[in-house]
């Protein structure tokens, strides 16, 4: 059965196999032929109208794109980041599955609007979740909706407003010389050579945990970080304080080029070191334990004295501090900015900024220093007017 109708306003009919109403329409020259999921015949055209005024519009998407699920958009995304190596893949991973999976991936990419994406960022933060870590979930989120758009044929056709929350992400923390020596005592030595390293250079912990043997020359006082290797894959070399070379020299000694510099006694590379860091830095006073639950200080293996709570978290010092104590002391070695950024690895000047390299203690200094000018003005500005309220020749005058 087919309800004739005028040409280009479509058609519907019925399989003989199906009880429901199809509809038969086409745009550009291409034909569509898709199920009205109607026994009505009334119900069916009017469904047909839709289709036709979408066509008019420019709003028509089509049906098949209309099935695409964010589940599909996701595995897309997820495959280019292998495809191109991107180092945070397992970042992007656990975006997905931890957060944005269990609330976007049943849903149709047609239905994710504006306003479904902001009740996500509400839940988020009423779950505790930085805006910054919102914004990494969101990015992703709408970096799979991008390529659903590049993609042939296009998978999306319409892009959802993905808003950009506010950051306070300006990196807090110094390690003062006075602490240094208090952090790394009784440490390891990979621990020392680490911690000389972050604070010396400003490396990344990744970066420092990949190097290898074959990155050190002892003989040359230099460490390279080939290209592709650090976050922004730029390649790095910079030579070795005497400290350095002294701790790396042990480091090394008695490994081959592929090993790696930074072992644990029993020669196992270090992966992961937050129990060790964090006991050290509370063993040095510039980290502390709270209670999970009401953050409250605890102490070690102890119940909070508060809620009796055991579940703790740190709060304190950590090793991408190196990273702003590194910029700071050499800008106060009179190095240039320029220069700061390339040992660092810091490729634009707006995120070298966000780590505000002024401490409270630089500031003080500052206004000490100040005072002391001003001082010294004062009292220059005094001696000088004595001097000019003086005789020319001081020497009395004899009357005879």
């Amino acid at each position: 059965m087919t309800t004739r109708r005028t040409k280009g306003s479509g058609s519907i009919y019925k399989r003989p196999d199906s009880a429901v109403y199809w509809l038969k329409y086409s745009r550009h020259g291409k034909p569509y032929r898709e199920s009205s999921g109607e026994t009505d015949l009334r119900k069916a055209e009017k469904r047909l109208k839709v289709r036709l005024s979408e066509i008019t519009t420019g709003t028509f998407i089509g049906p098949q794109t209309e099935k695409i699920k964010v589940a599909e958009l996701a595995e897309d995304f997820l495959r280019e980041y292998r495809i191109n190596e991107r180092k945070s893949v397992d970042d992007a991973t656990a975006r997905w599955n931890l957060h944005l999976k269990p609330v976007f991936a049943h849903m149709k990419a047609i239905d994710v609007s504006s306003n479904s994406i902001s009740e996500y960022i509400d839940q988020r933060q009423k779950e505790g979740a930085k805006n910054a870590t919102i914004n990494r979930e969101v990015a992703a989120l709408k970096r799979m909706f991008r390529l659903g758009q590049q993609s042939t044929p296009a998978k999306v056709l319409r892009m959802p407003h993905f808003p950009h929350l506010r950051e306070n992400n300006v990196r807090k923390g110094f390690l003062e010389d006075s602490q240094y020596a208090k952090l790394v005592a009784g440490t390891e030595l990979w621990f020392r050579t680490l911690v000389e390293c972050g604070r010396t250079y400003g490396w990344r912990i990744s970066e420092l945990l990949s190097m290898k043997v074959g990155q050190i020359d002892l003989s040359q006082r230099v460490i390279r970080l080939d290209p592709g290797t650090t976050k922004n894959n730029d390649g790095r070399e910079v030579f070795m304080t005497d400290d350095l070379h002294h701790l790396l020299s042990a480091c090394v000694t008695g490994k081959a080029a592929e090993h790696a510099v930074f072992t644990r006694a029993n020669g196992i590379p270090v992966r992961s070191f937050r129990d060790a860091w964090e006991k050290a830095c509370i063993g040095a006073g510039v980290g502390q334990l709270l209670c999970f639950t009401c953050s409250a200080p605890v102490q070690i293996d102890a119940p909070c004295a508060k809620c009796k709570g055991k579940r703790t978290k740190y709060s304190g010092l950590i090793f991408h501090d190196l990273r702003r104590t590194a910029a700071r002391n050499l800008r106060r070695a009179g190095i240039s900015e320029t220069v700061i950024m390339k040992i660092g690895g810091w490729r634009t000047r707006s995120v070298f900024e966000r780590y505000a390299i002024v401490s409270r203690g630089d500031i003080v200094e500052a206004m000490q220093k100040l005072e002391t000018n001003r001082r010294e003005i004062a009292q220059g500005h005094d001696i000088g007017h004595v001097a000019d309220s003086a005789p020319d020749d001081p020497t009395p005058t004899t009357v005879n």
